[in-house]
């Protein structure tokens, strides 16, 4: 995820809506754990159901749209079939550790997808919901939503009287 469309954060948070990644050099944390699956039950059935999906939708956020949903998703499927979709899979837990500075953690991001990987999906999903971005309705309307909230014509103070 580029910063390109990262403009604010307020007290560490996300400011309206749009996802702040980590200060540079600063480390965060993961705002879950790996096993807290339950903690979203909705995505965590999609994710048991039918995991392309829960990466198609990661993928297109972490990529800033660039991969579609349908995209990643078919490619996920299509890696599942032989058995190595988590060798894909890792590469976009890595970029999202990057871009929010979060730790290895509880171990390397291959070693994570190949041994839990629905978890693993799960956290990211709600990783990228608890900073402000929701993977469930594709880049562009997250990205729309932030232009809008950046297109806003800055509020005017009023002038000081006599």
């Amino acid at each position: 995820m580029c910063a390109n469309y990262v403009n604010g954060e307020v007290n560490g948070k996300a400011a309206y809506g749009q996802p702040v990644g980590a200060p540079v050099g600063v480390p965060s944390q993961w705002t879950t754990g790996l096993c807290g699956c339950c903690e979203d039950s909705s995505n965590c059935c999609v994710t048991w159901c039918c995991p392309c999906i829960t990466f198609g939708r990661n993928a297109e956020i972490i990529d800033n749209g660039v991969t579609s949903c349908a995209h990643g998703g078919i490619i996920y499927f299509l890696l599942a079939c032989v058995g190595c979709a988590c060798y894909y899979t890792c590469t976009y837990r890595t970029k999202l550790r990057a871009f929010f500075n979060l730790p290895e953690d509880p171990c390397n991001d291959c070693l994570v997808h190949c041994c839990c990987l629905p978890c693993a999906l799960c956290q990211e999903h709600r990783e990228l919901m608890n900073r402000g971005v929701d993977p469930t309705q594709g880049w562009m309307v997250n990205a729309q939503k932030w232009k809008e909230v950046t297109m806003v014509p800055p509020a005017v103070a009023p002038a000081m009287g006599r």
